[in-house]
């Protein structure tokens, strides 16, 4: 099934997802690679995380010739060119408490562990799969950027508060009732081989 879904994420939007099913979200989403999770672990979000999506990606910024540094850089002053998955694995030891934390959706690429799997069916929340090789794509569906968070981290590490419109498409792999498209792969692989 096809479904398009607003931001902030609700409960009952997310217990209809299963595995397999197409999305595409509009509204607020946040990159946020291993750097921003394990601040947010430690200091807290600085943006309010229930019901959001955390985008497991780091963009390629284009800033302003006149700009010689991120210290004073405003989200006016930045441009984004590409914004494509990076590989969700990295972020597995951080992803169970930003869960826990009001996190509904989480997008990434290859599959997160078994310990993300279990907080999302504990939280109700889902693990999206975004095609890697589409960041030309994705962003095209970036209306603007509306703020940036922790520049300190650097531009690709930072949390870049983004608004979307029909951002995806993206596939539910991992849903909130345990299902998982990675393990089932694995699985029909190993009775193929046997």
């Amino acid at each position: 099934m096809e479904f398009k879904l607003k931001t902030p994420l609700k409960a009952e939007d997310i217990g209809k997802l299963n595995t397999g099913d197409v999305v595409y979200i509009s509204g607020t989403i946040y990159t946020a690679r291993d750097r921003a999770h394990q601040r947010i672990i430690q200091e807290g979000a600085p943006h309010d995380l229930e019901g959001s999506v955390i985008f497991h990606a780091g963009p390629i910024i284009k800033i302003e010739k006149n700009k010689n540094s991120t210290d004073s850089l405003k989200v006016t002053d930045a441009e984004m060119v590409a914004v494509g998955p990076t590989t969700s694995t990295r972020m597995n030891p951080f992803q169970r408490e930003t869960v826990e934390r009001g996190v509904l959706a989480v997008i990434g690429k290859g599959g997160m562990d078994d310990d993300t799997s279990q907080a999302l069916v504990e939280n109700n929340a889902v693990y999206l799969a975004a095609v890697g090789g589409c960041a030309a794509l994705y962003v095209k569906t970036v209306k603007s950027i509306k703020n940036v968070h922790w520049l300190d981290l650097g531009v690709p590490e930072a949390i870049w508060e983004l608004e979307v419109d029909n951002f995806g498409p993206l596939v539910v792999a991992m849903d909130s009732k345990g299902s998982n498209l990675y393990k089932k792969v694995e699985n029909n692989i190993k009775s193929r081989n046997k």
